[in-house]
């Protein structure tokens, strides 16, 4: 059957797309081609909010067969964190059928190139984008972000991510060109010449193992920048949150059909319960690419046992912000508060450790001691979450059970600045919503303490760590960046010696800093194709998102010469 889009025709439709992209991340200046409002959708063949559900409620209670190779069962359980179950299963692939049947189709997206490989990704983009409040209400349900937050972080946002390794992709690809011709004087004998063509050849299956809380906007960069270079892809989502990926691989084939493709390029391994398949695919031979967002303890695995793939992973780390001085006191409390309730704390950039003098900081508003600072922290929280309806447009729903347990057993390690309260939904009664807390500690302390700090306690936890003076916070960020990782870092400061330093640890310990927040970005967020997500520099990854160097490796460039 003829392929329904040819190469060209999506070459001409995306390529625009692709030189914009391609422009962004060479200059990093602001740019998306997905709108980040709700509003923006329901023309041009996008759903609307209304169609956006009633497209995920029809998927309520259903098999999601994709056609895939090898499906000897069927497997789900998903449950809301907002209380529903979801009732879709999956298929459960043989293994050993479906790894043969994902490389049948590599020689043929090999040789298509780089740029038909980067069209066909950007279709399979557009397609998604166009269902952006479908797969909301799937991030949502699987994730327990707030509906807002699903909807740009899980949709424009996660595609925006994608979009973005794809523009590497083809640019780490593009470096060598596709032939040259080659000659070498000889003096008075005639000169040798060769002709030499040049091609991106894949490594082989990608895996992509997902996490629970961005399914789509971790998964996608490694997704689109195997696929984009000629890899196939073997998604494996977190079993609490199949369903986002298992609709964008159902997305990935169609495309793949249509533009006259494997659809086996890109398949779905959802695992029964307890299964532990990540493990089992991790090590085949066949898997030469992983892409892991999760614990510190499975990427460490991951990173020893899979010695035959290239492993990207991104793992926990320990998020400090150095409070030393502001000319915007309230600026800074109020920023603070919204990086500390935004989805209640489950994302791998949120602060969790404040660094602040105990003698106090300078403000705008005069000196504010330890005290004042950490009080009128929780004040700002406490103002920010006081409405109901705000706080759960804020803070979404508690993950799992172990997020829960871990904000519950913080109130025990120190004083308690401000206390966790639990927040009621009006749409969903069975949803666990809980605000943030706060506990004090003290630097000084080398046992009790300094565990606490020195952990990665993910969720709506965050320690207000009392220490001697500017010079003690930066070095105790020094030692957690170096010790346990750090995806961010923030520092206030109106001292050039202090930012300076504050800077210098971050440049040496390779982590990304944020300086003097107060307005409506935070420390938190980081936007395609300028900001970068990890440096690949410290414990809590090892590759960063997006750069060259998560593209680059990969493919590989292979040569043929030939006498002219």
């Amino acid at each position: 059957m003829p392929a329904e889009l040819d190469a060209q025709t999506l070459i001409a439709r995306h390529r625009p797309t692709l030189d914009q992209a391609l422009e962004a991340i060479r200059t990093r200046a602001y740019w998306s081609p997905h709108p980040e409002h709700p509003k923006a959708y329901g023309e041009n063949g996008s759903l609307d909010p209304a169609a956006g559900k009633a497209a995920f409620d029809a998927l309520l209670g259903t098999r999601l067969d994709l056609g895939q190779p090898g499906t000897d069962a069927w497997v789900g359980g998903e449950v809301s964190p907002y209380g529903i179950e979801l009732g879709v299963t999956y298929p459960h692939a043989d293994i050993d059928v479906l790894l043969p049947a994902m490389t049948a189709g590599q020689a043929a997206w090999r040789d298509a190139g780089a740029e038909a490989r980067a069209a066909v990704c950007l279709e399979i983009l557009k397609r998604i984008s166009d269902r952006s409040h479908e797969f909301a209400h799937a991030v949502m349900h699987t994730s327990g972000q707030a509906y807002l937050m699903a909807f740009q972080a899980g949709g424009p946002h996660a595609q925006d991510r994608g979009l973005e390794a794809v523009a590497y992709a083809y640019a780490e690809q593009t470096r060598v060109p596709a032939a040259a011709e080659w000659t070498k004087p000889q003096g008075k004998r005639d000169p040798l010449t060769l002709t030499k063509s040049f091609t991106a050849v894949p490594r082989g299956i990608g895996l992509v193992v997902g996490c629970n809380t961005f399914p789509t906007w971790n998964g996608y960069p490694g997704l689109f920048a195997s696929l984009a270079t000629g890899n196939a892809v073997l998604v494996k989502p977190h079993p609490r949150a199949v369903l986002p990926l298992a609709l964008t691989v159902a997305a990935a084939r169609e495309v793949l059909t249509a533009a006259g493709f494997d659809a086996n390029l890109v398949a779905l391994a959802a695992e029964a319960p307890g299964e532990g398949l990540a493990k089992t695919l991790a090590t085949r031979p066949e898997i030469r690419i992983i892409d892991y967002t999760g614990s510190t303890a499975f990427g460490d695995w991951l990173e020893t046992h899979a010695r035959q793939a290239q492993v990207f992973t991104e793992k926990a780390g320990v998020n400090a912000v150095v409070v030393e001085s502001t000319d915007d006191y309230r600026g800074m409390l109020a920023n603070l508060a919204f990086s500390l309730s935004l989805y209640s704390g489950q994302m791998c950039t949120t602060p969790q450790n404040l660094l602040i003098p105990r003698d106090g900081i300078r403000t705008d508003q005069g000196p504010k001691s330890y005290d004042e600072v950490t009080a009128d922290l929780a004040a700002a929280v406490d103002g920010l979450l006081g409405d109901d309806a705000r706080a759960n447009a804020l803070l979404g729903a508690i993950v799992n059970p172990d997020v829960k347990a871990r904000l519950e057993a913080a109130a025990q390690l120190g004083e308690v600045a401000l206390a966790s309260r639990a927040v009621p939904h009006p749409d969903f009664p069975d949803a666990v919503v809980r605000t943030p807390v706060i506990v004090k500690l003290d630097g000084a302390r080398k046992h009790w303490d300094e565990a606490a700090y020195l952990s990665e306690c993910f969720g709506p936890v965050s320690f207000a760590v009392a220490v001697d003076s500017a010079a003690e916070a930066t070095e105790l960020l020094r030692r957690g960046i170096r010790e346990k990782g750090a995806m961010t870092v923030g520092a206030y400061t109106t001292d050039p010696e202090v930012e300076r330093t504050v800077e210098q640890v971050c440049l040496e310990e390779a982590a990304q800093l944020s300086l003097n927040l107060t307005g409506g970005v935070y420390v938190n967020q980081t936007a395609a194709f300028s900001d970068l997500h990890g440096s690949g520099g410290n414990p809590a990854a090892n590759a960063a998102l997006t750069d060259g160097a998560f593209v680059a490796n990969r493919f590989r460039i292979i040569e043929v010469r030939r006498p002219s």
